[in-house]
């Protein structure tokens, strides 16, 4: 119940009206008082959370003495807070698409790496890079539980025009890649400082290293205990980081590897 609670806080409802649709929940039909009870929401706030939900088209009432209550089907109840949340979503991209942008003074300019934290957040920006390629992805998958749905289907997507190469740590996992994505050169990383063999549990590991266009480079490593995975990028064809990183990966793509040979 506290869980649902707090993940309808987050889609918006307030804290009495995310208690009582959850006790709606448990009840074919509730009355303010039976409610109150159940969620010690006071019953006088009972009545404004109902008028609330029912605006939404979350909980249904029915005008009797006592007034009864109850939820929408949860199919229905979960499709209209989907609408909901889709629909401020994209009004917040197209508040913040014309906000005015502040011109600074020309600077010169420098080498940049940027770091970011969070396995969506990380995904998202994997996902676009992806999509922006016009010529090559090299991707390194480091760990089975980053090639997500969402991944492979970008990877699905890439342009037949894009050279698109997979790499793994193990052959399994190279296998579930070829399997999930089969128009892909996929191979096993000559990388052996990446696989870790001598590491401890408690050592961070390598999370997936991207490199699109040789001149776009992605790290990402995954926390031991928490496996909170955070990321460093950078481009430019100058740019040391992605320097290195080509040198890298073309270490691990020895020409007796290297899918493309």
């Amino acid at each position: 119940m506290e869980e649902a609670i707090e993940v309808l806080q987050q889609l918006g409802l307030k804290e009495y009206e995310a208690r009582c649709f959850v006790g709606l929940s448990r009840l074919d039909t509730g009355t303010a008082k039976q409610l109150g009870e159940m969620t010690e929401v006071p019953r006088t706030r009972v009545y404004d959370a109902i008028r609330v939900l029912e605006a939404q088209g979350l909980v249904e009432i029915q005008h009797s003495s006592p007034q009864q209550f109850r939820v929408v089907p949860l199919d229905e109840a979960t499709e209209t807070l989907r609408d909901q949340y889709e629909d401020r979503v994209e009004r917040l991209y197209d508040s913040l698409e014309t906000v005015e942008i502040v011109e600074q003074e020309d600077e010169t300019p420098v080498q940049q790496v940027w770091a970011m934290s969070g396995r969506d957040a990380i995904e998202n920006r994997t996902d676009q890079l992806i999509e922006e390629a016009s010529e090559e992805v090299v991707l390194v998958v480091g760990d089975e539980s980053l090639l997500t749905d969402d991944l492979v289907a970008t990877l699905n997507d890439v342009d037949s025009g894009v050279d698109l190469l997979v790499g793994a740590l193990t052959e399994s996992l190279q296998d579930q890649i070829q399997t999930a994505v089969p128009d892909a050169t996929t191979f096993v990383s000559g990388l052996e400082w990446l696989h870790g063999e001598d590491a401890t549990e408690n050592e961070t590991a390598i999370g997936r290293l991207l490199l699109v266009d040789r001149s776009t480079i992605l790290v990402s490593s995954l926390m031991p205990d928490t496996k909170e995975e955070q990321a460093i990028f950078g481009d430019g064809f100058g740019n040391g980081l992605v320097v290195i990183a080509r040198r890298l990966m073309a270490q691990g793509l020895l020409t007796a590897r290297d899918p493309r040979q």
